[in-house]
């Protein structure tokens, strides 16, 4: 098992790199060209810029039983495919029961954004320390029980 993570702005790297140390698992962070990484711990893989470069080149190096970090539910159904397994660095579980809703609510969000009304919706709200806890115990949960 390895953890693959869509580093671009992900606010999470830290607290991945910390549970994989613990459970000895390999990291892979992929970010485009438009960002510096560098980790003493992660394999730090730079992909071209391009529409959706990163999401394409993580699906693509992920094998069966791998957890993928990202934001994006696109990827995340494309994960779940692959038999990985995903998380958001909300803490949200990606799973087959629910990976469906989230992408139809994807859609309206899009489609919403999209019309000329002046009803739009507001971006995601600032993150948090809770979040990071959350995150933390979520991602900590997951990645134990697959390694029992």
């Amino acid at each position: 098992m390895r953890i693959l993570v869509d580093a671009d702005a992900c606010p999470v790297v830290k607290i991945i790199e910390k549970i994989a140390k613990k459970y000895n698992i390999g990291v892979i962070l992929l970010c485009d060209t438009n960002h510096i990484l560098q980790s003493d711990y992660s394999e730090v893989k730079i992909i071209s810029a391009g529409a959706d470069a990163v999401d394409y080149a993580l699906v693509n190096m992920l094998n069966k039983g791998d957890v993928a970090v990202t934001q994006d539910y696109g990827v995340a159904a494309m994960v779940l495919t692959k038999g990985g397994y995903c998380i958001h660095q909300s803490g949200k579980i990606f799973t087959d029961d629910n990976i469906g809703g989230l992408l139809m609510d994807r859609h309206i969000s899009k489609k919403a954004r999209m019309s000329k009304s002046k009803h739009h919706i507001k971006g995601p709200k600032k993150r948090t320390s809770d979040d990071d806890k959350r995150f933390e115990e979520s991602f900590e949960k997951l990645i134990a029980g697959l390694t029992n």
